[in-house]
């Protein structure tokens, strides 16, 4: 619910109510009109919003709200292509003040002129996450991968890292499958939303907000509020949850010690591919966690309304057909302007589910694998776009690693940009100036009764001498270093010179020994000299495009561990900048031993004659 004052939740209770709504237009160049309540054609606003389908509960959800209204005025409709639309209620308290609640942006995507009315029907900033993506290569946390799509679309974030990070899942590394069924930044954050165990929307300030379902009541609904209403004979509850494993096309199963409630279907979610089996089991039963404490009741209701309810808040009802013990989550609302509320809780009737096997689950969004025959002869590319921001110094930095396959002996080639701000050191110039000064003729005072220095002197000119010194910036040595399968590549390594300020810097190498049938990395790392560089999020993208290329190939064996630590004292106050240190790993030899045993002669049978055993076990 959006934070609004006691006087205003107690007002929106009464009886009756005086309100009304205002809305501001802000085009593209800068040119805001204002309009009023009676600027609106009754009847004709709207605000609506979900976080579901019509049928269930889901995760990572990213619907867009959309709004539409018709008012008298005269504003040429081709000057309000992706113009800001921001609207407000205004309702009247006990004292007689009104107190104003915005009720968010919206960018116009259409306007018809009728006579005199000018219809308009709005989308907030979700619609902008529909933009092509390309870093398939990412590597980074839940927030990194909010802040890379927000950045590159232009829409600010609600929540901090510190929040995000706290969440279960927040802090765990993610990395995007190769094969996957993601075209927009939009598609990110939906399964970014399922690792969280929420749903994306757009906030009342324009923002990108993560909201998760909760058991906490934010207000009670009673009969005296409601037009009409219908609640479920049944009660909304996740027990497990099923997610698909791509690499062995296996459904895997996660369920709570008591499973005897629906199954929350995640897919094929690119971002829980990889890991050890241990790894997606912790982060599905996060993602469990989360989702088990929904326990909501359906419902379709018509009310007065409280335009400060959001989606996602949980509501109480009371009286009437209502069960006041239980609770109910909204997800879809209808605001009309001037009227009335239409809010929407939905949900599955567990006890049906249970209809069909759990193993026998409809697993959405199962992609076509790629073989190798069929990767033969095309061309295929791998992508990557850095998630998170980082400072390069004197020493190296890995800015860029992309891992492909090939099921053949091909030559690849790398492509990369980076943009980068250089901060140059200063350095301190000095020169020695060099100038002829005139001293003027002057009259010389009797000041030492000496005769001989009384009268006026000649003109004079010296050569004099002096030291000239500055501060200015100074030039920052940019050295790139390509690296492929551990091995530096030392014929080829760029390098800029560059004062302080941003700069594009265009990488190509043609990779060649390209091992097929394994998974080649290749690394590049940057390194500054007289001065530092920063670069963004998203500032730095790269692909690598050759023949056969596909899926990466199975694991090599390869093992690599990376471990920092931040600066440390020892004894003595010595501050410690790096340190190095040794790990020795070792394989071990099968030891293969034997021994042998004799048996003496022994009866054993009546049939049987006495033998000489020897026995031998290796």
């Amino acid at each position: 619910m959006y934070p609004v004052s006691k006087a205003f939740l107690q007002a929106v209770q009464e009886n009756t109510r005086r309100y009304y709504w205002t809305g501001r237009i802000t085009t593209t160049k800068g040119v805001v009109y204002e309009f009023g309540p009676g600027d609106i054609v009754r009847g004709s606003g709207y605000i609506s919003g979900q976080c579901c389908n019509s049928t269930e509960i889901e995760l990572g959800t990213v619907y867009a709200a959309e709004m539409g209204i018709t008012i008298l005025s005269n504003i040429d409709r081709y000057t309000l292509e992706d113009a800001l639309i921001e609207m407000f209620y205004h309702l009247r308290l006990l004292d007689g003040n009104y107190e104003e609640v915005p009720m968010g942006f919206f960018e116009v995507s259409e306007a018809n002129r009728k006579i005199k009315c000018l219809e308009l029907k709005a989308y907030d900033f979700m619609l902008r996450f529909e933009k092509s993506f390309n870093g398939f290569e990412t590597v980074g946390n839940a927030y990194d991968f909010m802040e890379l799509c927000c950045k590159a679309c232009k829409v600010e974030l609600a929540q901090s890292r510190e929040v995000i990070e706290a969440m279960p899942n927040g802090k765990e590394a993610l990395s995007v499958y190769t094969d996957n069924d993601i075209e927009t930044y939009r598609d990110v954050l939906y399964y970014v939303g399922q690792v969280l165990g929420g749903f994306f929307c757009i906030n009342r300030s324009g923002k990108l907000e993560l909201r998760k379902y909760g058991n906490e009541p934010v207000m009670e609904i009673g009969t005296k509020h409601r037009f009409t209403s219908s609640f479920s004979d049944f009660i909304t509850r996740y027990t497990a949850v099923s997610s698909t494993n791509m690499k062995t096309e296996t459904a895997e199963y996660y369920h709570l010690d008591t499973d005897d409630g629906l199954t929350m279907n995640l897919g094929v979610n690119p971002l829980l591919q990889f890991g050890l089996k241990e790894t997606r089991e912790q982060l599905c039963m996060n993602i469990l966690n989360d989702l088990s404490v929904v326990d909501y009741v359906p419902f379709d209701s018509d009310t007065i309304g409280n335009p400060a309810l959001d989606i996602g808040d949980v509501i109480r009802f009371k009286g009437g057909q209502a069960d006041d013990t239980r609770i109910s989550a909204i997800t879809s609302m209808r605001c009309k302007i001037g009227g009335k509320q239409t809010l929407k809780g939905v949900g599955k009737d567990p006890r049906l589910a249970h209809a069909k096997s759990k193993n026998d689950k409809n697993i959405s969004g199962l992609l076509n694998q790629i073989n190798g025959n069929k990767e033969a002869g095309k061309v295929g590319i791998h992508t990557f776009t850095n998630a998170s921001a980082f400072t390069v110094a004197g020493t190296d930095v890995k800015i860029i690693s992309i891992e492909f396959a090939t099921h053949e002996d091909v030559m690849a080639q790398f492509f990369g940009s980076v943009i980068v701000d250089v901060k140059a050191d200063q350095v301190e110039r000095s020169v020695t100036a060099r100038g002829n000064m005139v001293i003027p003729a002057v009259e010389v005072e009797d000041v030492a009764e000496d005769p001989a220095v009384i009268g006026r002197t000649k003109e004079q000119t010296v050569t004099v001498e002096f030291p000239v010194t500055w501060t200015e910036d100074g030039h920052a040595l940019v050295h790139f270093t390509f690296e492929l399968n551990d091995e530096v590549i030392r014929i080829h390594q760029p390098e800029e010179t560059w004062h302080s300020g941003k700069h594009t810097i265009l990488l190509y190498y043609p990779v060649e020994n390209v091992v097929p049938d394994i998974t080649n990395v290749f690394n590049v790392y940057m390194r500054v000299t007289g001065g530092t560089c920063d670069v963004d999020t998203g500032s730095c993208i790269a692909s690598i495009s050759g023949q056969s290329m596909g899926a990466a190939a199975a694991w090599d064996g390869k093992v690599e561990i990376e471990e920092s630590t931040a600066k440390f004292v020892l004894g003595g106050g010595m501050k410690v900048k790096s340190f190095d240190g040794e790990m020795k790993m070792e394989t071990m030899e099968l030891v293969v031993r034997s021994y042998s045993d004799t048996v003496g002669r022994s009866d054993i049978g009546a049939f049987c004659k006495p033998v000489e055993m020897e026995e031998n076990n290796v």
